[in-house]
């Protein structure tokens, strides 16, 4: 019996470190960095821009919102919250704000406008800058000072839409006030395009000389305070108790949230938007890492049976590649890294505008989390199938047929899709939209290794090889001659093409989706308080200035007071939007038809069903309402009480008339009711909306022109970002789709080697390798947009709230694209299978 070979005098890391060198400059390694720098540059970028995002609205807080802490109500605040506040050694400052019309005197034209008013005393703001202008496009400077009495400062926006200069007077209600200063910057306004009426800002002091408030004016106090952070935090906790009290009403504790959530909701979608590339991104990296590193590792088989006789033990070999593939992952991470912190100047770049101020620096959350993600990547998905070269047996230098590698252990596998699943769900920031990609794409996978059995099973039995053709012949022997890596090839391929198919809908039907919840026809004019008697000449009006579809509902006041006949009360409720909900009074419309622009999602719609109820989802769900609760409304002294019959989905972005609460019915004569109308004004008429508000002059027109434009601006910002996103992706599926096909190339090579050595053309050959292509790349298109299709839906409805049909004919285009890409992909990983020269693939193959 012969002794056992001595061992190697080497190290592991010294063999690992040639091992590297060697296989950087065999290229072996580098689709390995591509998939892994791809995949950590598309999540660190993202990383990097949510993080100093949120960052800034943090800092920004406190000018958000004009004060460290603001008690906002729709009454007067009681003394004793700025007596608690001066008491803390506090500044407190007080505002007023409401909608109201101003209008140029008849000398000057007569035009009149919705403004939103706000009266201001000394100290305001405590917290921000308020910046003036002299006049419009002039520069601007900011200020310690108010409006002086008698004098007001507004929008430049007004001056053109009322056709006054600086100088001139506004009548605001009974008084007259000349125009001063240009606002250019208004710290705590709120959000740009939800403010959709220009400002006015007077001195508190003419308040009353206006008229202008009265019982049934819709008022916003707010109370701001600012010192220092423990004074404040005992202020803000004191007052929240006083909120909290039984029977206060009308009374809330404003945050950055409050102070800014159009802004928030904006931001949110387009990060999930953004993110949701990314993961598809990263997801892609990861099968193409899988399949890069078995496919290195079966290339290196021969190497480490060598190696074992040489009398390398298998723990060093072990230590050597794991070494090399540790340091192939953090120089690839570190790369994504950089590229990431690149990218996301792009972000800030092309979503300016949706932050006010620069943002601050980043942090290094983002770079430890792509740092962790590419190693997860080469650990979870790289080092099991290269681990396995350490048991390659000696007896492979004599016996090609031992030594063969393995599936991964469903421990190892699990293991390292568990810990990739989870950093995937903490990158996407939202358990929904990362459970919906990182779960779709599991079923996924399984999905598409069931379906290639039954293909491969189905290819066998249904070729003829008497009557086939020759090469159909010998591509489906290829194919059913190796099963197992036949499925592990489609749905390989196919997890590429789902992504690809995903984004695709993504950039396309989704964010059209998104951009057609507002379009840019929307209605851009709410009028309302059209009394019963106008309502005749009103709608006569609008048809006689070529206004022919418009909204018109009646519409009433009530204020919820009883559900299945108890008593309501705010403090029943747990969440904060619950209890303002019940506190105010709702906008109540009816008809006897729902609203076309409303969609039934539980219950029936009878018309004229004088016992019925219809509510929103979103209100049902946040106070818990079900089909058969009655619900008792107090409207004008009077309840009305009625059964809960049907419950409507109603999207509230898109700029159409809208009510939480319907009844079914034609006509309710025994309530005070007014009307409310939007529509599109008519384009090139400049004196439409003055002709309105002369002939109904009690009437409140909104002009939301300018909401509409920036919302539509907004979007094209986000859309922007994430075509440019969609690169990183794209590229990613394009690697894998490279990595799939060029698996293959050994077995290729020795296969069409043994057939030309015994006769078979290179044309016959060449079909050969055409046709197999082509049946896996259409029958994995087809089953990766019929799964994308799914998931597309999926993530339309549940992680961004908006209807979404998918294309009928996309199963039919993802087959094409899938057969053309794997064309094209076997043409550049494969074109050297066919030119080299048989002894020399033979040769090697016996060696």
């Amino acid at each position: 019996m012969s002794a056992a070979p001595a061992p190697l005098p080497v190290s592991f890391w010294s063999l690992g470190w040639r091992s590297l060198w060697r296989d950087w400059r065999a290229g072996e390694l580098r689709l390995l960095l591509i998939a892994v720098t791809l995949a950590v540059a598309a999540l660190t970028s993202v990383g990097f821009f949510a993080d100093r995002l949120q960052n800034g609205l943090q800092r920004d807080a406190r000018a958000l919102i004009g004060g460290d802490a603001v008690i906002s109500s729709d009454n007067p605040p009681a003394p004793a919250f700025a007596e608690q506040a001066r008491a803390l050694g506090l500044q407190t400052v007080q505002t007023l704000g409401f909608p109201t019309m101003g209008r140029a005197r008849d000398a000057d034209g007569g035009a009149a406008k919705l403004v939103a008013l706000k009266a201001v005393a000394p100290g305001y703001p405590l917290r921000g800058s308020l910046r003036v202008a002299p006049g419009p496009d002039q520069p601007d400077a900011p200020t310690q000072a108010i409006p002086a009495p008698g004098t007001a400062w507004v929008d430049a926006a007004l001056l053109v839409q009322l056709d006054l200069k600086i100088g001139q007077p506004l009548l605001l209600g009974d008084a007259s006030f000349l125009l001063d200063r240009v606002i250019v910057v208004e710290p705590d306004r709120g959000g740009g395009f939800m403010s959709f009426a220009p400002r006015v800002m007077i001195n508190a002091a003419d308040l009353a000389a206006t008229g202008l408030v009265q019982p049934a004016s819709r008022l916003n106090y707010r109370l701001a305070v600012a010192g220092d952070d423990a004074p404040v935090k005992r202020f803000a906790d004191w007052a929240q108790a006083q909120i909290d009290k039984p029977g206060v009403r009308g009374l809330r504790l404003e945050s950055l949230e409050g102070g800014r959530p159009e802004m928030q909701q904006t931001l949110a979608r387009a990060e999930k938007f953004l993110n949701l590339v990314a993961l598809l991104a990263a997801l892609l990296s990861a099968v193409a890492v899988a399949i890069a590193a078995r496919g290195f590792a079966q290339r290196h088989l021969d190497d480490c049976a060598m190696l074992r006789v040489l009398g390398l033990s298998q723990g060093a070999m072990a230590r050597a590649y794991a070494f090399e593939f540790l340091v192939i992952g953090l120089a690839a991470s570190a790369l994504g890294v950089a590229l990431g912190w690149a990218v996301h100047h792009v972000f800030v770049l092309l979503l300016a505008g949706l932050v006010e101020s620069a943002l601050p620096a980043v942090s290094v959350w983002p770079a430890l989390l792509g740092l962790g993600m590419g190693l997860t990547l080469m650990v979870a998905f790289g080092l099991p199938p290269v681990l396995q070269l350490a048991q390659v047996p000696p007896l492979r230098v004599i016996r090609r047929d031992v030594g063969q590698l393995k599936p991964a252990t469903l421990a190892v596998l699990g293991l390292g899709v568990a810990g990739f699943a989870a950093l995937l769900l903490a990158a996407s920031r939202d358990l929904v939209l990362g459970g919906i990609a990182v779960g779709g794409f599991a079923v996924a996978v399984a999905v598409f290794a069931l379906i290639s059995w039954g293909a491969v099973k189905l290819l066998r039995a249904s070729v003829n090889e008497s009557t086939a053709p020759r090469a159909l012949v010998l591509a489906t022997r290829q194919l059913s001659a190796r099963p197992a890596y036949a499925v592990v090839q489609i749905s390989s391929l196919a997890v590429g093409l789902l992504a690809l198919v995903l984004l695709v809908l993504l950039r396309t039907d989704l964010i059209a989706s998104w951009r057609n919840a507002t379009p840019p026809d929307a209605p851009n004019r709410f009028v309302i308080n059209v009394q019963p008697e106008q309502a005749e000449p009103f709608q006569q009006a609008l048809q006689a200035a070529g206004v022919a579809k418009y909204d018109w509902f009646p519409m009433i006041r009530g204020r919820l007071v009883t559900v299945n006949g108890s008593a309501v009360v705010p403090e029943q409720y747990a969440s904060d939007r619950a209890q303002r909900l019940v506190e105010r009074e709702f906008n109540l419309s009816h008809s006897a038809q729902p609203p076309e622009h409303n969609q039934l999602v539980a219950g029936r719609w009878t018309p004229d069903e004088a016992d019925g109820l219809s509510v929103e989802e979103g209100l049902a769900e946040e106070l818990g309402f079900q089909l058969g609760d009655r619900l008792g409304f107090d409207i004008a002294g009077q309840v009305v009480e009625r059964r809960i019959t049907s419950l409507r989905k109603v999207d509230w972005s898109s700029m159409r008339v809208n009510f939480f609460v319907m009844f079914p019915v034609a006509q309710m004569s025994d309530v005070p009711v007014t009307y409310i109308s939007a529509f599109r004004a008519p384009d090139g008429n400049l004196q439409f909306d003055n002709a309105l508000v002369r002939q109904f002059p009690n009437i409140t027109s909104v002009d939301m022109s300018q909401t509409i434009a920036q919302v539509q601006r907004v979007l094209g910002q986000v859309i922007r970002a994430v075509e440019f996103l969609f690169g990183f992706a794209l590229a990613a599926g394009l690697v894998v789709l490279l990595a799939t096909i060029t698996a293959t190339r050994g077995e290729r090579e020795r296969e069409f080697a043994v057939l030309r050595a015994v006769g078979a053309g290179s044309k016959l050959l060449r079909n050969v390798q055409r046709i197999e292509l082509l049946g896996v790349g259409l029958l994995a298109g087809f089953v990766a947009s019929l799964v994308a299709m799914a998931v597309g839906w999926g993530l339309a409805k549940y992680a961004f709230q908006f209807s979404w049909q998918p294309p009928l004919l996309v199963p039919l285009l993802g087959s094409l694209s899938g057969g053309v890409l794997a064309l094209a992909a076997g043409w550049w990983g494969l074109r050297s299978v066919l030119n080299t020269p048989v002894i020399e693939t033979l040769r090697k193959a016996a060696t």
